[in-house]
């Protein structure tokens, strides 16, 4: 993929909200811009090339109501990615203050404060970022809500100055409006700054109001931000518009030495609709939209089940709390039962934002959301796992039986492969929510077919990089077959469940003459590959992993995918293979970190930073997994041990914000990061954040509830 291209260097008494300060704005009495003079031309179009920002989240939210189509994402102490009006669709890169004394300092929040992040309301998913400058001359604080009555972002500041003074603070604001960094043109209206992309605009206003404001280009003479650096002033710039290209708009907000002001981000479908509404979100207040998205939170919370025995004995309940409440989050509004990866792009920093359309991880796999689904079930939130077994059957279900490899919201697939283990995970999760009608069984029987017709072999496994023998695939496919089965059984279509019981017993009796190895390089050669591409497993062909981890023989690479067939009732947890294949996976693939046993993928793996702590982009090291903590508590519970350790490890692996993320650290030296925590990949990931939560469930069961009974019946008890 080439080597990442060179970003730009930035970004990356008491006030009161007084309603005359709200009809000031309103009215455009902004000090420092002349009434009725005509905006100019803001120089140095269209800018420097645009990036996202670090997959790292250290908080996340939105409300829980559906009039506000708003999510945003909280990291390196700042504001990162806001979504609107869609979880696919982000529209900022970042938001800040700068702060400078007008002569001899300025300073970007990020850079220059010490940073702490904190949740007010453990029940609640709203979170504060407290950033003190590291000399010791200021402190912000910014408590973040969205408004659950509209499309708007409430950020609640107080300002402080600690030492000297007078000090001037502005407001950075970085758009990447409709999923792209290049095409943004702003300007200044009545006071606000606004923003727009084709179908989507931004407005950014102050319950101060704002002393000067202006549009320009990031990187050039007419950034603010630069603006800043050279004059420490930006009152000679004020109201200048931008046309198309890497916009960035910055604002002086007036403060004293302890000012306590509300920024309001609105969002709408052109620049007048979302100046619209972020001044009713001013009005309104921020108090009143806090107490609205808490209550929304306490009420969704409270109507799922109570917090498992093994959360509240360990002192996790927060923990619990939040990674109930992400799950939820990462929900769309407008396409329901879409739950996303992950409200992230993966080492954002170094992906080009100039044009439409990043992925990253706010797509949705058929795999991921089983994983959110079935840990929605396990809280109590049938309604949930029913909207996702919907969307799965609506929108990502094709004609053939098949299922996308992942798609955006509206269904369009993003990535083309085919991964059949997605393909088994819908007929699953149907008949565990004992939705086997007519109107499901009409499509899950297409789905049945075509595991029979395509399988044991996919065109990619679990980690969709590779084809062949897989497995994890071939559990999940199984599983499928055997839970099909029963449907059909239930629809007096007998010769359907002959046909998928007689294909299902075949794959669980060859699984292990397809991918169990008896000559391997580890250990006593005696274990479960990650995949054989021809189901000869002894025959030491090469496999090239399609992330830059090298050629190997296909032998010499192992993972925990086997222990798949333990969780889905396909082998039992004492199936002398699955035994045999521990000690050569803990061998190559265990880390014991400051926080506990961790996993990698599998050995080889290069998804991950480079060697040094730079982003992935393209060829790197693959870190730890915590949902593999997870899957290996799981596989303890089968075997009737303690998950205890596997529970308590996966949360400390979790953040300052309880988020749980894709990967972790996974040495003792640092290379900017910690061992045992979080990389820049992805934070927080539904699927870590959802097996944290199923791992709780069974352990209080004292068994899998994610292990189909039917399958389970058949082959293990």
């Amino acid at each position: 993929m080439g080597s990442p291209p060179k970003w730009g260097t930035w970004r990356g008494g008491r006030a009161t909200v007084l309603p005359a300060a709200v009809l000031a704005l309103v009215a455009g009495l902004v000090v420092g811009v002349p009434a009725g003079a005509a905006p100019s031309s803001a120089p140095g179009a269209p800018g420097i090339s645009s990036a996202w920002t670090t997959g790292a989240k250290r908080g996340v939210g939105t409300s829980t109501t559906l009039e506000s189509k708003v999510w945003h994402t909280l990291g390196q102490g700042i504001l990162n990615e806001v979504y609107y009006p869609r979880l696919d669709v982000p529209n900022v890169q970042d938001m800040q203050y700068v702060v400078t004394d007008g002569r001899s300092f300025t300073e970007l929040e990020r850079d220059a404060t010490t940073r702490e992040i904190r949740l007010p309301d453990s029940r609640s998913l709203r979170y504060r970022q407290i950033n003190t400058d590291r000399d010791g001359r200021y402190r912000i604080t910014k408590t973040y809500v969205t408004d659950p009555r509209r499309s708007a972002l409430l950020v609640r500041t107080r300002f402080e100055v600690l030492e000297g003074g007078p000090l001037r603070l502005y407001a950075l604001y970085n758009p990447s409006l409709n999923g792209s960094g290049m095409g943004d043109s702003g300007a200044t209206s009545e006071g606000t700054l606004v923003a727009s992309d084709g179908e989507v605009a931004s407005a950014l206003a102050s319950s101060n109001g704002f002393g000067a404001a202006t549009s320009g280009y990031s990187g050039t003479a007419s950034d603010g931000y630069r603006d800043l650096e050279t004059d420490h002033r930006l009152d000679n710039h004020y109201d200048r518009a931008a046309e198309p290209g890497n916009l960035v708009q910055t604002a002086r907000i007036p403060v004293g030495t302890d000012s306590t002001f509300t920024l309001a981000l609105g969002f709408g479908a052109d620049r007048a609709a979302a100046k619209s509404t972020a001044r009713a979100a001013l009005a309104d207040g921020y108090d009143t939209a806090r107490r609205g998205y808490d209550v929304g939170w306490h009420r969704y919370l409270a109507s799922i089940d109570h917090v498992p025995r093994s959360v509240a004995s360990r002192g996790l309940i927060t923990q619990y709390n939040v990674a109930a409440m992400t799950l939820k989050s990462q929900e769309d509004k407008t396409y329901r039962g879409a739950f996303v990866a992950s409200t992230s792009i993966p080492w954002g920093g170094a992906k080009n934002a100039d044009s439409c359309c990043t992925g990253g991880y706010h797509l949705v796999w058929a795999r991921d959301l089983y994983h959110t689904a079935t840990a929605a079930m396990a809280m109590g939130d049938h309604a949930a796992a029913n909207r996702a077994l919907d969307y799965l059957l609506d929108v990502q279900w094709r004609q053939d039986g098949s299922f996308p490899q992942n798609t955006w919201l509206d269904g369009e697939p993003h990535w083309p492969s085919l991964q059949l283990d997605e393909v088994a995970y819908p007929i699953v999760l149907a008949h565990q929510l004992g939705r086997t009608g007519d109107a499901e069984w009409a499509k899950l029987r297409e789905s049945a077919d075509f595991i029979v017709e395509n399988g044991p072999a996919t065109p990619q496994e679990r980690w969709e990089e590779e084809s062949g023998y897989s497995p994890s695939t071939i559990a999940a496919e199984i599983a499928g077959l055997v839970t099909a089965a029963d449907i059909a059984r239930q629809h007096g279509d007998h010769r359907a469940a002959r046909r998928y019981l007689a294909t299902a017993d075949e794959w669980q009796r060859k699984v292990e003459d397809w991918t169990f190895t008896t000559t391997g390089p580890h250990g006593d050669g005696e274990y479960y590959q990650r995949v054989d591409d021809d189901g000869d497993p002894n025959n030491g062909h090469r496999l090239c992993l399609n992330n830059g981890g090298g050629c190997h023989d296909e032998r010499a690479v192992v993972d925990a995918g086997f222990l798949e067939l333990v969780r889905l009732g396909v082998k039992p947890a004492d199936d002398q293979a699955v035994l045999d294949s521990l000690p050569e996976t803990d061998e190559r693939l265990r880390v014991l970190t400051p926080n506990g046993p961790g996993w990698y993928r599998y050995n080889h793996d290069g998804y991950g930073e480079a060697a040094g702590g730079e982003p992935y982009t393209g060829e790197g090291i693959g870190r730890l997994w915590p949902l593999l903590t997870g899957e290996r508590g799981e596989y303890e519970i089968a075997s009737g041990d303690s998950a205890g350790t596997h529970l308590e490890t996966m949360a400390r692996m979790a953040n300052e914000g309880y988020l749980i993320p894709e990967q972790v650290w996974d040495r003792k030296s640092g290379d900017g990061f910690v061992f045992g925590e979080g990389t820049g990949s992805a934070t927080p990931l539904a699927w870590s954040m959802s097996q944290f939560v199923q791992l709780a469930h069974n352990m209080d069961a004292g068994r899998n509830l994610d292990t189909p009974a039917v399958v389970a019946h058949r082959y293990t008890e």
